[in-house]
């Protein structure tokens, strides 16, 4: 089976293109309490960890907490209703993941996402091929902290040395560093090529093969 005995991936970005909902969700809520719009590739840079810095970056300066906690509520509730309007799956990945469960490998897939939105996604666009799920939730520290990769390997019985951690930010660089396993950092999510490089990552893959390669090493 090679190395990696578990394979944890993030999920905006990754394995999942949620831009355009979380674009359009974000400037209904800002639209709704008074605020300007963002561009997309605005909303793209401010993406990665979690909602409430989504919409926080989103906020013009000078925003109140007051303002943010009510537009941040708002965006909730849209998102909560359209975070299936445009998100679709990357090409391949379905089949990856059948790849690696035929080669017996297990798979998670962690994110800064609310649980809530995040079980409805996977639910929704792989069903019964991820092995454990785990979203934002109380007494785990969202990303870059360790812990949704280190719950996910407890739950699973597998070591850092068995693991191998696949996203697309800067955000999942250091987690995967945190959490001491391996990286492969995907090139077709939320960041450049030269952003990805310059926060440390050390494997950049391209296709979706060359990700297969690199996790079956």
């Amino acid at each position: 089976m090679g190395k990696y005995r578990l394979v944890i991936f993030d999920l905006d970005g990754t394995i999942l293109d949620t831009l355009e909902d979380l674009y359009d969700s974000l400037n209904v809520a800002l639209r709704e309490n008074g605020f300007p719009e963002r561009s997309i590739q605005e909303v793209r840079s401010f993406v990665g960890n979690g909602i409430y810095r989504l919409v926080q970056l989103g906020l013009p300066e000078g925003h109140t907490e007051e303002e943010l906690n009510r537009t941040l509520a708002f965006f909730r509730s849209y998102y909560g209703e359209h975070c299936l309007d445009k998100t679709k799956p990357y090409p391949g990945i379905s089949e990856l993941f059948e790849r690696l469960h035929r080669e017996g490998r297990l798979i998670a897939v962690v994110s800064n996402k609310a649980d809530s939105a995040v079980q409805e996604l996977i639910a929704r666009f792989f069903p019964g091929q991820i092995d454990y799920v785990l979203g934002e939730r109380d007494g785990i520290r969202r990303k870059p902290a360790p812990d949704t990769v280190l719950e996910a390997m407890r739950r699973m019985g597998v070591s850092a040395g068995e693991t191998v951690y696949a996203g697309d930010s800067e955000v999942d660089i250091q987690t995967a560093a945190n959490a001491g396993v391996d990286a492969v950092i995907v090139s077709w999510g939320f960041r450049d090529r030269q952003e990805l490089l310059e926060h440390g990552a050390k494997v950049i893959v391209d296709r979706m093969e060359e990700l297969f390669s690199q996790i079956s090493q």
